[in-house]
């Protein structure tokens, strides 16, 4: 690697031998997760590590849109997964879990999914295979602070930093569409989750103080500022994630692709809800099931909310941002199905505390609530919510302030500083 241009405490970039911008410009202090990382690989492995930062996300608004061409609203944020990596020297990849402190151990000529974590590593690694891209085995080691279960993508953090560095050390030129795609394809083929790209994509091309206007159908974006001024992004973790999780995001996104047959057998044009008004999908209600209507409904008016909401934060609006972010979650509770009893009381308690902005967020069922709160109630927002929160469910909840950054970058594991 070179420095192209001059480094101050908060402003560092690097250019890769692919041709692509490398950045980490939120810090360019190595946390103590990452140090402990990197640490641990020079006791099991005895040489310097390629150290990579893979950063969580937040949606802002669009949820459930990705998988239906239509627009999302998503962010980097500052909790992440830290890889040290090198290579094995062999087709043998040793990897090793910080946060479970456990290892495993496996040929890349024999890629079987196993247990859960280790799923989503070999199936990147089919995906460079798949691409007849020269990858060899490698020596690994990760761990990281994004929450497991809280809608905060962990697992597209996991695959996208294994990618980064598998990209990296063996000179395979991918750009971060195609890295993400990869990413994509573990999730689907060795994860069994048939996800949308932007969990993949946010983390990967992530801008600091912003939000990506992500057309899923183009999968191209727009870069949309963030000033939050006097407000903080504050989530809450339910700390439960509810067993039908898995099963009901592929039920709706059935559903999804049962009520663009119907409309399609009138409208040759239409190939996603992406191509739905809803006056058109109205003209077909009597075709389909009262369900698959209503679920069609909430992803044609959640495509329009976002286009809205980024437009409102261009300008500043942050309160009529805020309104559409309780759109989306009773939307997505009472018309998609994708809430649950802790995620609907978190945001009832925030609409009676007057909090600008809150929403269920992720694939549902559980995870965390996103709250656009102003910094001068948050506190006593906080307060509140552990005591109501633990008094009626006997759960502990979890807060997690965090600020929006650029996606996955290489940083220095041989000192603290980048």
């Amino acid at each position: 690697m070179r420095i192209i241009a001059r480094r101050t405490v908060h402003d560092c970039f690097w250019v890769s031998d692919f041709g692509f911008q490398i950045r980490d410009r939120y810090t360019c202090k190595m946390p103590d997760i990452a140090r402990r990382v990197v640490s641990i690989f020079k006791q099991k492995f005895s040489r310097e590590p390629l150290v990579i930062r893979a950063p969580g996300r937040i949606n802002l608004i669009g949820e459930h849109t990705d998988y239906n061409e239509g627009y999302v609203l998503p962010a980097a944020i500052d909790r992440a997964i830290y890889y040290a990596m090198a290579p094995s020297g062999t087709e043998r990849c040793n990897i090793y879990s910080a946060d479970m402190e456990e290892g495993v151990s496996f040929s890349l000529l024999d890629l079987n999914p196993g247990e859960a974590w280790v799923n989503y590593l070999m199936g990147v690694m089919d995906g460079f295979e798949r691409k007849g891209l020269p990858i060899h085995g490698v020596d690994c080691v990760f761990g990281g602070d994004i929450p497991v279960g809280g809608g905060l993508s962990s697992s597209a953090a996991l695959c996208n930093g294994f990618g980064f560095g598998l990209n990296q050390l063996y000179k395979c030129g991918l750009d971060r569409l195609a890295l993400a795609k990869i990413s994509q394809y573990a999730e689907h083929e060795f994860a069994g989750l048939l996800c949308g790209l932007m969990d993949q994509y946010a983390s990967l091309f992530g801008e600091r103080n912003a939000a990506l206007l992500l057309d899923c159908r183009s999968q191209k974006h727009e870069v949309i500022p963030v000033h939050l001024t006097d407000h903080s992004l504050l989530l809450v973790d339910t700390k439960v994630k509810h067993s039908l999780a898995s099963s009901a995001y592929n039920e709706r996104r059935e559903a999804c692709e049962e009520g663009v047959k119907i409309i399609r057998q009138r409208n040759k044009g239409v190939s996603s809800l992406r191509d739905v008004s809803r006056t058109l999908l109205h003209e077909h209600r009597d075709r389909m099931s009262e369900d698959i209507f209503i679920k069609c409904l909430y992803v044609v008016d959640e495509i329009q909310r976002t286009l809205q909401g980024a437009e409102f934060l261009k300008l500043g609006q942050l309160v009529e941002f805020g309104k559409l972010m309780y759109d989306t979650h009773w939307g997505l509770s009472q018309a998609y199905e994708v809430s649950c009893v802790e995620l609907d009381y978190l945001v009832a308690l925030a609409e009676e505390e007057k909090i600008t902005g809150a929403r269920m967020m992720g694939g549902g069922f559980g995870g965390c609530t996103i709250n656009l709160a102003q910094n001068d109630k948050a506190e006593s927002f906080k307060e509140k919510v552990i005591r109501q929160y633990a008094a009626n469910f006997n759960i502990q909840p979890e807060f997690y302030l965090v600020n929006l950054v650029d996606g996955v970058s290489l940083m220095d594991g041989k000192s603290e500083t980048l």
